[in-house]
């Protein structure tokens, strides 16, 4: 039996999609017609497309990563959609695998866009990525002692920059390190499975890239030097997927992935990147959860990032700690944090001064309190009514705000 997707039919200005709505389940492409998306949270422009129309796609972030909806979509004019419930989505890419390559590569634009935008608004750095700046990732490391990443990025300087001007530098740091001027390579690393040894660099950021990384066993580090500090953005477990923007946007490495224990994985180039959509859906599924966990997280990341209020910054981070674990909301449901009042501050990104006086007014609702060092909430309906309520004011005076310049 063939797959049996969903139609449904809208009348212009139609509500498709409501913002915040949970337990999404589906996702749509249109047929016919055209939609308007929107968001009652004002972020930086991510470069999507506000206005789509037949082909086009929307819904699949909530729908993959199982989290609350992130835009508002209505209808322009009448319209037809169809619509794709998730557990359907490997049977989708069997029979239309450019759907799924079309997903993708628009997901690796956009988690690019929005990294950036964290980046850049969180350290007020402006980050790009070239392979001329892997001499000065190599001069880092080699001022923190870490003499191997060190001299692995000396080696991918000289690799990638023939005509650099460190290339001379870059020989003389390796002969110090007593290093080769390449890499050597593992003959058994040459293929698509590939090991590494505990802190071994698999990448570097700023490093041209063209496979993507599955991980069979271990963990992998993902970090990035940022104002002259090496910041860990994730460990990833056994499963998870990582190196695909490199391969999709044709861009340099954006982070460096070091091994974190032994580690076994496999690899996927650009030339064969299609075919294993084709022929291995449940990679490319897991490949478009994974895309959606992270657009989703930086999307909320991003969006708290842009709040003027610090104290509703803080509730809306716990509010986005609870939905990203997955904790369901209800009327007194008790809930611990795996974090306390510092961690919190570091999140949120606050001065220690301020940010204690903060934790100190959220403290103040009875319905907040730390238990053994960590932060606890006795009712997960009041965290979700103030975080919110913190977003509805700042959508009322950005309006505020653009009607007086009118």
């Amino acid at each position: 039996m063939g797959l049996q997707l969903g139609s449904e039919n809208y009348k212009a200005g139609s509500y498709i999609v409501i913002e915040g709505k949970k337990n999404s389940r589906n996702f749509y492409i249109i047929r016919q017609g055209h939609v308007q998306l929107s968001r009652e949270r004002s972020i930086v422009d991510d470069h999507s497309a506000s206005r789509l129309g037949p082909g086009d796609f929307f819904g699949v972030v909530s729908c993959m990563s199982q989290h609350p909806r992130i835009e508002t979509v209505m209808a322009l004019s009448d319209v037809s959609l169809i619509s794709i419930l998730r557990e359907q989505f490997g049977d989708l890419i069997q029979k239309n695998a450019p759907v799924a390559m079309k997903i993708i590569k628009q997901f690796s634009v956009k988690l690019r866009y929005y990294d950036q935008s964290i980046a850049r608004l969180s350290f007020q750095d402006e980050v790009f990525e070239h392979p001329m700046r892997l001499f000065d990732l190599g001069e880092f490391y080699f001022k923190k002692k870490n003499f191997q990443h060190a001299a692995y990025c000396y080696q991918k300087y000289i690799q990638h920059n023939s005509s650099g001007n460190n290339i001379s530098a870059s020989k003389m740091r390796l002969q110090a390190l007593n290093a080769p001027e390449t890499p050597i390579v593992d003959p058994q690393n040459a293929g698509m499975n590939r090991s590494y040894a505990n802190d071994d660099m698999i990448f570097s950021e700023h490093e041209p890239g063209n496979e993507l990384y599955i991980i069979q066993q271990g963990k992998v580090k993902i970090t990035k030097v940022i104002n002259d500090n090496e910041i860990m953005l994730a460990v990833l477990q056994p499963g998870d997927i990582f190196g695909e923007m490199a391969l999709l946007d044709n861009k340099p490495r954006s982070a460096s992935a070091i091994a974190y224990g032994d580690v076994v994985m496999l690899t996927v180039n650009r030339s064969n990147f299609e075919q294993m959509v084709i022929s291995k859906p449940q990679i490319a599924t897991r490949l478009i959860q994974l895309l959606s966990e992270r657009i989703w997280i930086a999307h909320k990341q991003l969006s708290n990032i842009m709040m003027r209020d610090p104290l509703g910054r803080i509730y809306d981070t716990l509010l986005t700690q609870v939905l990203k674990n997955r904790i369901t909301i209800e009327h007194r449901k008790q809930y611990t944090f795996e974090f306390g009042a510092k961690e919190l501050i570091k999140m949120v990104g606050l001065s220690i001064e301020k940010g204690e006086m903060l934790i100190r007014k959220l403290l103040e609702n009875n319905k907040f309190r730390i238990v053994s060092e960590k932060l606890h909430v006795d009712d997960l309906e009041e965290l979700e009514k103030q975080a919110q309520y913190f977003v509805k004011m700042e959508e009322m005076e950005r309006k505020r705000e653009a009607s007086s310049r009118k």
